[in-house]
Order: structure tokens, then sequence, then C-alpha cells
């Protein structure tokens, strides 16, 4: 009875095997099409090379779901402002300083200047940056600015920068 059992299980687990093989083998050749080179190309004087393919036909490569390895993988980002945005949006985030927080009952405020030498009294929400930032939060010694910014994919992620009140050193 265990001889019968042990038979049947090697049967069945070769069945599935030799399937999954054929299965990939299939898989394989739906990639792999013929095409008729004559119809589409101009013919060109080379050397003649053996090749395996019938004459008169190519193979044409279909990548599916992968990624195209001649598309770039780094994308240029575009840092020029548009026309008719705020002198604060006509600058990178990081060029900003901070010059002074204030702050009432509810509410902080922050004194920023930009590198035309402008000051301006901003408060969370407001945007600002070439990117489309915006204050993301006031604290008592710091601004966090949030903005969308392309990674090395193409995907906009949020990338946070800190501007930090200098306090003089007394002496």
């Amino acid at each position: 009875m265990k001889n019968r059992l042990v038979i049947i299980f090697s049967i069945l687990c070769i069945t599935s095997m030799i399937g999954a093989v054929v299965a990939i083998a299939e898989d394989k050749k739906q990639d792999i099409k013929p095409v008729d080179k004559s119809a589409d190309k101009p013919v060109m004087k080379t050397k003649e090379v053996k090749d395996t393919a019938k004459p008169g036909t190519y193979y044409e490569y279909s990548a599916g779901s992968q990624r195209d390895p001649f598309v770039p993988l780094i994308v240029k980002a575009d840092a020029k402002p548009a026309k008719g945005l705020t002198p604060m949006e006509s600058y990178e985030v990081s060029e900003f300083k901070l010059l002074a927080i204030l702050w009432n009952n509810s509410k902080y405020y922050a004194v920023i200047t930009l590198p035309d030498g402008k000051s301006y009294t901003v408060k969370e929400g407001i945007k600002l940056g070439l990117h489309g930032g915006k204050i993301y939060k006031i604290t008592k010694d710091s601004v966090i600015i949030r903005e969308q910014v392309r990674d090395y994919r193409g995907v906009l992620a949020p990338k946070d920068t800190v501007l930090k009140l200098r306090r003089e050193e007394e002496g």
C-alpha cells in the first residue's frame, strides 16, 4: 500500500513539472514574433553572416511589463520659474534666510529674506520655492518647508527643508 502511494505521488510530481516547463516554453515563444523584413526595412549590402533564421524574416523583441532599457534612469528637472509667480516662488528654498520668528496667542509668523535682499512675513500654508513648496510648520526656532520633488524614478515625493533661526553668540 505504501509503495503504491509513493509511485502515485511521484507520477503526480513529474507531470506537474512537465506542465510547468511546457507553460514557460510557450510563454517565451509569445515574446518572440517573426515579422516580414522586406515590407518594413530597406535591404543593405553587408558581409554575409550565417544565420539560423529563415531568409526574409527577423525577430522583434517585446519587453512586456519590463522597463525600457533605453529610457534614462535620471530625469532632469526643470528649475526655471514660470511667469507670473510671486517673488517668493522665484527662488530655491535653500537660498532663503530666516531672520526672525514672531508669535501671538495662537499663531507663529516668520520673517524670511530672499536672495534679492527683500524680506517677507509669512505664515503656515504660504506657497514658496521653485517646486511648489508650502510652509508646513513654524516653531519657536525653525520653519519647515515641504516641497514635491521628483526622485530618480520620476515619482513625486515630499522633501522637507528646515530653515533654522541663527542666534548670535553672546559674549
